[in-house]
């Protein structure tokens, strides 16, 4: 059904003003609905007095945009049908979790445009420039201690599994290889059972404390990190417990034999580091140091945690530089000069304490030979001739369509997981079984194919098992070590060191392993899992072309192998610069970074015809209200007037505490206009007052929790400060917390030196784009909507500008307007 954007008309709206229910509301007839097609008349004055209870949900509701309402089984959701949007039909009751054509109303955003109020302005001019010199020096400390705590971090979980791992390899060479000498193999059930028990034991304590004490640690991190810097407040994401878990989750996942690596958890690692160091106190342990108190405030925050992610991508792979391009690129949504420098510094001492710690723990300290956790091995002689560009393009496309199925799989994978499997103890039977299936597939592999290899002097550590005495088995030798150590051995392996049935396997089978760990309730990352099964396929390429070309100079198959390994990384993330960086700084061949970069890209632009990054999908599936870099396209003939919320609830600049307590009680909003009355008759325009600023639901807690009323000026008039906000923060109280006796709720408030006298408006005539670039680039969390004469018509959120999307598969594109749910 096609609609007049004129006639975009809000049935629950009228309802409301019609004093029914939402019930009533929800189930009104498509008659009725034709009916009160008119313009919505104020609900100020109804808020004002009767405080109906209007929650996020409800706003959402009375827009057309929400379909988990009370007492309604089928709702017609109409949304404009203009070119490319079209009319959408959906019962509520079939939001099934993990659909990516929904919003989550359980994501609050995170205001990075600094309050400029009254307090603020205060301080600056009473603390002077000292005051501006102690903070920049301090932010270049902070950095500084980023670095050097998030290399220690990675350095203990490199020892711890490097260890274990050690541990664990080489007893069950020893079952096998006794095994094998002393019965001919017919007790080959004692290592397999060993293998996976071996598995099974860290598995199950990694999951149950993913699991049962800080799920947010679970996976890589690599999208909380990327949306708490877009500006939306992901629970728990950079909470000291959350770290905890994720060191030992980390370890336990690697050291249990699954297909993930530390890598990606690093970055997450580093993000909680600098959000704790740069806060000076602990909520967790309810520590307050009492440093640093002026950075605790969002926008703040936020630049530390993107230091500290590019700190976790130097520390993992001895890239600083890539570290800063990756935070660029793939996460923080606000740079500049100033930032980039301390970021490289963050990077460079992380970098480098990691050196120093692990050439020390290998015994040469001084020597500096460790500068990333993933040791991919210097590539002494690589070079390529122009006429293999073709072949790098090629591997490329093969890199694209291997991720784009890699990333269609687990997307399915992570439907059912989300829809089935939603016990706590079913997540930790699944992580048992995929660390079972593990050992099984290692196992076969390596006695159902014989691949002998020559060992060269002092290989002993992988077992031999059918092979004769000086020889290894190659297939072994690619299961009995960690991930990393694989991916260095398929880049600087001799020619020949591994056969073709051999690769061809490992790709199928390890492919099959890393698409199902991915996405468990575990901590581990996907770099090295996409890395070792591109190298494999990559160096299966290099051996093929070997035997074609035997006395071709340029064909190296380590050199291939690095190709693979960047284009199926690349085809499953979708990063191009940051990824050229690491693996340039990582391998230390500059002179290869074209055919790393030709890769890449044609590996993003195949992967990109048909879906998008791993990591876009998993956000989309969580409901996460995400800005991407631009607006939509084809969004231009959508107004602000369409998107905005109404009714809007707006508060005087000197309000009565009653009136304040009960609103908070009644609403969930977050952010309120302070207006004066309009200009005109309330009851015949849809206005709400002329805007005089913006106040905050958490600043209103804080005067409240303070008492900071006028009839108590006496006591608070020469403290008030802005010091009271961040002692709060983060963790503000709720209004259940708050004590108010029936005479404070006479006093009055004066919101004037509280409130930010000068917020971001826009006209109601803007388009979404102009909108959608306020929103992204000044880390806005609300944007009123004003008329010619600066009268508050609506309110415009994060969840309203990021419910337009734009989808795009095989060629096609078109824009989507999505739902607000509270079933994800």
């Amino acid at each position: 059904m096609t609609t007049d954007p004129s006639a975009h008309v809000n049935v629950l709206i009228n309802a409301s003003v019609s004093n029914i229910s939402l019930t009533d509301a929800a189930n009104v007839t498509e008659e009725e609905d034709d009916k009160r097609l008119l313009r919505p008349r104020s609900l100020a004055s109804t808020a004002r007095n009767n405080f109906p209870s209007y929650s996020n949900e409800d706003v959402s509701v009375r827009r057309f945009r929400n379909n988990d309402f009370t007492g309604s089984n089928t709702f017609r959701n109409v949304i404009d049908c203009v070119s490319v949007r079209q009319s959408i039909r959906f019962n509520p009751d079939q939001v099934s979790p993990g659909a990516t054509n929904f919003l989550s109303s359980k994501y609050e955003s995170l205001d990075y445009d600094p309050c400029e109020n009254n307090l603020l302005q205060d301080e600056e001019r009473k603390k002077g420039y000292k005051f501006v010199v102690k903070k920049n020096i301090a932010r270049w400390f902070i950095f500084l201690v980023i670095g050097i705590f998030t290399a220690l971090i990675a350095s203990f979980i490199d020892i711890s599994i490097e260890q274990l791992s050690k541990l664990k390899y080489g007893y069950l060479t020893k079952l096998v290889d006794g095994c094998v000498d002393t019965d001919t193999g017919s007790c080959l059930w004692i290592p397999y059972v060993t293998w996976v028990a071996f598995n099974m034991i860290p598995v199950f304590i990694g999951a149950v404390l993913v699991t049962y004490i800080e799920p947010v640690a679970g996976g890589s991190g690599i999208p909380q990190v990327k949306c708490y810097l877009n500006g939306v407040k992901v629970p728990r994401v950079v909470r000291i417990k959350t770290l905890a878990v994720k060191i030992f989750g980390v370890i336990t996942t690697v050291v249990g034999g699954l297909a993930a690596g530390k890598e990606g958890p690093m970055i997450h690692a580093g993000a909680v580091v600098a959000a704790g160091i740069s806060q000076g106190k602990s909520t967790t342990f309810k520590r307050d140091l009492g440093m640093f108190k002026y950075f605790r405030e969002d926008h703040e925050k936020r630049d530390f945690v993107s230091g500290g992610a590019a700190a976790g991508v130097a520390a993992a792979f001895g890239a600083p530089i890539g570290g800063v391009l990756f935070a660029i690129e793939e996460g923080t949504s606000f740079f500049n000069q100033s930032l980039t420098w301390r970021t490289f510094l963050a990077c460079m001492i992380s970098t480098f304490t990691l050196n120093v710690v692990l050439s020390a723990y290998h015994g040469h300290p001084g020597d500096l030979s460790y500068p990333g956790l993933l040791n991919l091995g210097k590539f002494d002689t690589i070079c390529y001739q122009v006429y293999e560009i073709p072949l790098f393009m090629m591997m490329g496309t093969i890199g694209g369509l291997l991720g784009a199925l890699w990333n269609h799989i687990n997307y399915k994978i992570m439907f059912f997981r989300k829809k089935y499997i939603q016990h706590d103890w079913m997540k930790v039977v699944e992580a048992l079984c995929v660390a079972m299936m593990s050992a099984t597939m290692g196992f076969l592999m390596m006695f159902y194919i014989d691949d002998c290899k020559t060992a060269s002097a002092g290989v002993t550590e992988f077992p031999k098992l059918s092979c004769k005495n000086g020889s290894y088995s190659a297939v072994a030798a690619l299961w009995f070590q960690t991930p990393e150590s694989s991916v260095r051995s398929l880049f600087h392996d001799p020619s020949g060191s591994h056969s073709d049935v051999t690769l061809a396997v490992f790709v199928i089978l390890y492919f099959i392993l890393a698409v199902f760990t991915f996405g468990l309730s575990m901590s581990g990352g996907l770099f090295i899992p996409s890395l070792l099964i591109g190298a494999a396929w990559g160096r299966l390429i290099g051996s093929g072309l070997a035997r074609i070309c035997p006395h071709c100079a340029f064909v190296d198959p380590g050199k291939y192998a690095l190709l693979g390994a960047a284009a199926q990384l690349g085809g499953v993330v979708r990063m191009t610069i940051s990824l050229t960086a690491i693996l340039i700084e990582s391998t230390q061949g500059i002179s290869f970074g074209l055919p790393v970069i030709i890769v890449l890209i044609t590996a993003k632009w195949v992967g990109d015809f048909f879906n998008e990054g791993i990591y876009d999908i998993h956000i989309q599936m969580a409901g996460v209200p995400l800005l991407p870099w631009e607006a939509p396209p084809l969004s231009n003939n959508i107004y602000a007037s369409e998107i905005m919320s109404h009714p809007v609830v707006t508060l005087k600049s000197t309000e009565n505490v009653g009136h304040v307590v009960e609103m908070l009680k009644c609403v969930s909003f977050n952010g309120f206009p302070v207006v004066d009355p309009p200009w005109g008759d309330q009851e015949e325009i849809n206005c709400y007052g002329r805007l005089r600023g913006m106040i905050l639901r958490s600043q209103l807690i804080v005067l409240l929790q303070n008492k900071i009323f006028n009839e108590y000026s006496e006591f608070w008039d020469k403290d008030l400060s802005i010091k009271i906000f961040r002692n709060e923060y983060p963790r503000y109280p709720t209004i259940e917390d708050i004590s108010i006796t029936d005479e404070e709720k006479t006093f009055t408030m004066d919101l004037r030196p509280i409130m930010n006298p000068s917020p971001y408006t826009l006209k109601h005539s803007a388009t979404l784009p102009r909108a959608f670039r306020l929103f992204r680039a000044l880390g806005l969390r609300h944007l009123p909507v004003v008329n010619d004469t600066n009268e508050v018509i609506g309110m415009i959120t994060r969840k309203d500008v990021a419910r337009y999307r734009i989808w795009k598969h095989q060629g096609r594109m078109g824009l989507d307007e999505l739902s607000i749910t509270n079933k994800l």
